[in-house]
């Protein structure tokens, strides 16, 4: 499906078929639970980073049904198509919002999203404590939501962010790896 094409269908998905949730309720209560896992692992940014990579990853592993069912979307021939959907229709559904593909690998299973608005990241600044600006990944959920999500659909992903916004970099840049994917197993008879 052509690029503008998924681009269309995002805008008209968020338009009409997503019960919608004020930007800044989710703003302030996304804050809310990263402050709270600070104070809960006293600032290792490294456990709060695991921490919401798991959320993220039990959020994927839902959200992925109400994907598909309000999207339509068939099955992707390719991880690059994938990736086409992901930025240009899962991410509007969801956030409103649409990442740049950049950097793709020659083999086409690496790619980078480079995030123009981050809507998790409006109103925040990091703690200034000398740790926080190295070692928090303030936005992290996001990689556990597509971590699950694709696997979901049968492709074991890597995903982590290369830079943030909120750390002084550029941009905010996700990179996802795709590792392989996954064969279907059936469950062992019960005879």
């Amino acid at each position: 499906m052509a690029t503008a094409k998924l681009g269309r269908q995002g805008e008209e998905i968020w338009k009409t078929r997503v019960d919608k949730v004020s930007a800044e309720l989710v703003t302030l209560t996304y804050g809310t639970i990263v402050a709270q896992l600070c104070r809960d692992f006293e600032n290792d940014y490294g456990e709060v980073n695991r921490q919401l990579d798991k959320m993220g990853y039990n959020i994927g592993l839902r959200i992925i049904e109400d994907y598909l069912a309000r999207s339509n979307t068939s099955r992707c021939g390719s991880f690059r198509e994938t990736a086409d959907n992901i930025a240009k229709v899962g991410f509007k559904m969801f956030l409103n919002i649409s990442p740049t593909l950049s950097n793709w690998t020659n083999d086409g299973k690496q790619v980078s999203l480079i995030f123009d608005e981050n809507p998790l990241a409006d109103f925040v600044e990091l703690p200034f404590d000398g740790k926080a600006q190295e070692e928090l990944w303030y936005s992290n959920i996001l990689c556990g939501v597509l971590r699950g999500a694709l696997e979901m659909i049968q492709l074991q992903v890597e995903t982590y962010f290369v830079s943030d916004a909120l750390r002084g970099h550029e941009t905010t840049e996700m990179r996802v790896n795709l590792i392989k994917h996954i064969d279907d197993e059936m469950p062992p008879d019960d005879e």
